[in-house]
């Protein structure tokens, strides 16, 4: 079956024997592992599901390289005086792809109560989106999304919420035709049609989805192109990281996301550099990702277990924090990959993050053992053993940090369970020390302070961390709207969160590309997003 998928005609461009040197076409390849649930843009969840849907659709605005929020769908957009009210100016060019759907298989023009339908289906519980929170508290559903005429939208808040652009750029929020559901119902998750770059071709679920290129495609480039420049985009879904490697030193693929460690020595020094016999042969893309990764603390008080542990006690807290050698664990553990988590939980990548303004704890375990001594444990003397509980792939990292503590003094037993069990008892606070990580939904600080804001549940605020100065100062960034202004607002939320130490924040994350010579344009950002529509591909230097 595998076989004959890619070697009948319909699709002989994107064969899997490789990239036929006759055929003039540029196709980007890559595999996903984990396969695809999914083209519907309401259940775009997860990384595999939202690069193709970014492909597929359009938003409103989008983020750029650095996440700045910039025009797509709308041109641009008003903003009342009260930051409550927002008005789109929508493009009268774009249209949606051709399709069996609209009267002689051509594709529509794309008009603002697309943009309603498209808005209000995630946040109605027929459609069930996993995504319907987004708009949780900020929007009304009948009155929150308005078409004022055919190209212009008009979204209505509940109160200001500056993050909301960042919001309206989630795949999410991806712009859909009615017609589309209506005809396919659940199955369009299948039957995808939107404005984007490339229109769905061929979806073989757990073996291949091929994309085209739209030919009536709106964005051109600064010379007045037409994008995109591939002619096709093709996934495969081999679920071996390790086979995944291979096809892709075979030049079977253009392009790898993150490197798995069975083979990151083979590939990179312990500094994260590219050893010198695959300079030339590949390209390693690295960049700041909006992803932190640490270890948190229950301290819902209410609890009985919380109150007894040690871990309720700030300076214990604390002590865990001092006694970790982050660089030494992204060295050795990760092969330098990622920057250690020494300036607060915001990460990297972010424009409010700045390591002068807010100082993390470094390492040092003298300083350790002076709080354990100040907390009544000297040496860490009479200390109950505290439990850490991690999931398979994080073993290492856990008893990388469990030996740590327990040389300034601190017993700490590392229990490995499965994620999805894990994931229920920090829902239910059952946890009290717990492995953790935090992906941006959005390019925002707010997205990572949220997870400490004691009006939230968890998720997001898993530690249940309570702190009245911290709402108060997150309630106020909500509604500032000057960027300068708001960052010092999380600044001081984040040197809070610092000194409280609900968290033990270990390390900012990093994207981790390898690309082939011969694609160029390539580029990443701290999202991850893969972003095709200036991709090219130098055929004649291709294996």
């Amino acid at each position: 079956m595998y076989k004959r998928l890619f070697c009948i005609p319909f699709i002989v461009l994107v064969a899997a024997c490789g990239r036929p040197a006759s055929s003039g076409k540029q196709v980007f390849r890559y595999n996903v592992p984990e396969g695809i649930s999914s083209l519907d843009p309401a259940f775009a969840k997860n990384q595999a599901i939202i690069w193709p849907v970014r492909q597929l659709y359009n938003t409103l605005v989008e983020p750029d390289e650095q996440l700045n929020i910039r025009p797509s769908l709308a041109k641009r957009w008003d903003v009342s005086a009260d930051h409550k009210t927002f008005v789109f100016h929508l493009r009268t060019d774009v249209h949606f792809h051709d399709n069996e759907i609209f009267p002689e298989g051509k594709g529509r023009l794309m008009t603002a109560a697309d943009v309603v339908y498209s808005l209000r289906r995630i946040m109605d519980p027929a459609t069930a989106s996993p995504g319907a929170w987004i708009f949780n508290g900020k929007v009304d559903l009948v009155k929150g999304f308005q078409a004022v005429n055919d190209s212009t939208f008009q979204l209505n808040l509940l109160q200001p919420f500056h993050p909301i652009l960042g919001i309206l750029s989630m795949q999410y929020c991806s712009v859909i035709p009615h017609e589309a559901v209506e005809k396919y119902g659940k199955d369009f998750r299948k039957h995808p049609c939107g404005t984007g770059p490339f229109s769905f071709s061929f979806w073989e679920e757990g073996q291949a989805l091929v994309l085209h290129r739209n030919p009536h495609y709106f964005e051109r480039d600064s010379a007045g192109h037409a994008l995109p420049y591939l002619d096709a985009v093709k996934v495969s879904f081999l679920d071996s990281k390790a086979t995944e490697f291979l096809l892709f030193r075979q030049g079977q693929l253009d392009f790898m996301n993150d490197i798995d460690a069975s083979f990151k020595d083979e590939v990179l020094t312990k500094k994260g550099k590219l050893k010198k016999e695959w300079e030339g042969k590949l390209i390693l893309d690295k960049s700041p990702y909006l992803n932190i990764e640490y270890f948190g603390f229950l301290l819902d008080t209410s609890k009985v277990n919380v109150k007894h542990s040690p871990s309720a006690i700030k300076k214990i807290r604390q002590a865990i924090n001092y006694s970790i050698d982050r660089m030494r664990m992204i060295t050795y553990l990760r092969n330098g990959i990622g920057y250690p988590a020494t300036s607060g939980f915001v990460p990297m990548g972010l424009p409010s993050f700045d390591t002068t303004k807010v100082k993390g704890f470094r390492y040092d375990p003298e300083r350790a053992r002076s709080l354990l001594k100040e907390a009544g444990f000297p040496e860490g003397k009479g200390l109950a053993s505290i439990r850490l509980l991690s999931i398979p792939v994080y073993e290492d990292y856990a008893n990388y940090v469990a030996n740590q503590l327990q040389q300034v003094g601190i017993p700490v037993q590392v229990e490995v369970m499965q994620k999805a069990l894990l994931l229920e008892q920090t829902a239910k606070s059952e946890a009290l020390f717990f492995r953790g990580s935090w992906m941006a939904d959005y390019a925002d600080a707010e997205n990572y302070l949220a997870v400490f804001y004691s009006k939230n549940p968890a998720p997001p605020n898993y530690t249940r961390y309570v702190n009245p100065a911290f709402d108060k100062l997150y309630e106020k960034s909500l509604s500032e709207n000057n960027d300068s202004l708001r960052s010092l607002l999380y600044q001081e939320m984040d040197r809070m969160i610092i000194d409280d130490a609900p968290v033990v924040p270990l390390f900012y994350d990093e994207v981790i590309h390898l690309v082939q010579p011969n694609v160029e344009g390539f580029t990443s950002n701290a999202l991850n997003l893969l972003e095709l529509r200036k991709v090219k591909i130098r055929l004649s230097q291709h294996p």
